[in-house]
C-alpha cells in the first residue's frame, strides 16, 4: 500500500497504530467512527527507528528493518478495518518520528483521532500510555482514547448510552456537548448530561430550621448549569439531566460503568507549553471504564 496520503477536503478520523492489541482494537473503533461520520479513515505509525538503526543498515537491505515491519504494521490495520467495512476509505503512513509530536500534528486535520491505552511498552492494561496521555492533552480535534471491555466497537451501542460531563461554564461547555450530541445521535442513543456538585463543608449549618439549605441552592444552581449547557442541543436528540452530589471525578468515573462512550471537556490556553488536561479529564482517562473523548476548547 501507498504510504502517500491523498488530503480531502474532508477531515478524516485518524487511528494511531503500532501493532499491539490495544492499537488494532483502536482501528475497529475508528473505522466505525469514520462510518458512522460519513468520511475517510486514516492510519497512521510513528517511530524514530533512523535514530536507532542507522543509515548504515539502511543501505545494507535498501530500508530499515524498523520501516518494513511499520509498513506491514499499517498494511495489517489498513486490510483488516476493509474487511470491517469494505466501502470505507482507507489511506495509510509511516512517519519517521515520535508519536507524540506525529499524532497532534495529525489531529489538525482531523475530525478526531482514536488511540488505545498502551502500546507495545508492556504497561498494565489499567494504566494510561504516555503518547496517548499527551496526545489527549495538546491535540486540537477531539481525542477518542479506548479504555473498558467493549473498546473494539463504536457501533452498535453495547449500554445505548454517551455520557457527557458538565463543567460549571455553559460557553465553555458548548463545544463539548455539541461533540456529545452528535456522537449520540449517530449511534441512535440517548445522551446522560451530569453535573456533580458539592456543598462546602464551611456552608454546612447546624441549626435545624436551615440544615439542608446550602446544599439546596447548590443543587438548584448545578441544575440551573445543566440546563444553560444543553439549551442549544438538537431536538432530536434524547437527553437525560443527571446531577449528583460529590466530586466530578467519582462522579463521571461511577456513570462510565454504564455507558458507551464519556465525553470530557479539556481547556488549552493560549501560550500553554505543559500538559492542558484538567483534574476531571484526566481522572476519566486513567479510570474510565469506557472509552473517553477528551474534547478541547479554548478558554
Amino acid at each position: 500500500m501507498s504510504t502517500s496520503v491523498e488530503r480531502t477536503l474532508v477531515e478524516p478520523v485518524v487511528v494511531g497504530v503500532d501493532g499491539s492489541e490495544p492499537s488494532l482494537r483502536a482501528a475497529d473503533w475508528a473505522a466505525d467512527e469514520a462510518v458512522l461520520r460519513g468520511v475517510p479513515l486514516r492510519v497512521v505509525y510513528a517511530s524514530l527507528w533512523e535514530r536507532y538503526e542507522g543509515t548504515s543498515l539502511a543501505r545494507d537491505v535498501g530500508e530499515p528493518s524498523e520501516q518494513v515491519m511499520a509498513e506491514d504494521i499499517v498494511d495489517s490495520a489498513a486490510r483488516r478495518t476493509r474487511r470491517r467495512h469494505p466501502d470505507l476509505k482507507v489511506t495509510g503512513e509511516v512517519l519517521a518520528e515520535e508519536p507524540e509530536y506525529a499524532l497532534v500534528r495529525e489531529a489538525r486535520s482531523a475530525s478526531a483521532l482514536v488511540v488505545g491505552t498502551r502500546g507495545r511498552s508492556g504497561i498494565a492494561e489499567t494504566l494510561l500510555g504516555s503518547v496517548s496521555l499527551t496526545v489527549a492533552a495538546h491535540a486540537d480535534c477531539p481525542v477518542i482514547v479506548l479504555r473498558g471491555s467493549h473498546d473494539n466497537q463504536a457501533a452498535p451501542p453495547v449500554h445505548g448510552r454517551v455520557v457527557v460531563g458538565i463543567g460549571g461554564r455553559a460557553k465553555e461547555s458548548a463545544v463539548v456537548v455539541r461533540f456529545a450530541a452528535e456522537e449520540a445521535r449517530r449511534r441512535g442513543v440517548p445522551l446522560e448530561a451530569v453535573r456533580a456538585w458539592r456543598c462546602p463543608a464551611h456552608e454546612t449549618t447546624d441549626h435545624p430550621l436551615l440544615a439542608g439549605e446550602p446544599a439546596r441552592l447548590h443543587e438548584e444552581r448545578a441544575v440551573e448549569e445543566l440546563e444553560a449547557a444543553l439549551q442549544d442541543v438538537p431536538a432530536d436528540v434524547d437527553v437525560r439531566r443527571r446531577t449528583v452530589e460529590g466530586h466530578a471525578r467519582r462522579v463521571l468515573v461511577d456513570a462510565s460503568y454504564e455507558a458507551d462512550l464519556l465525553v470530557v471537556g479539556a481547556r488549552r490556553r493560549e501560550g500553554h507549553i505543559g500538559l492542558q488536561l484538567g483534574r476531571v479529564a484526566h481522572a476519566a482517562l486513567h479510570h474510565s471504564a469506557c472509552p473517553v473523548a477528551v474534547v478541547p476548547h479554548q478558554v
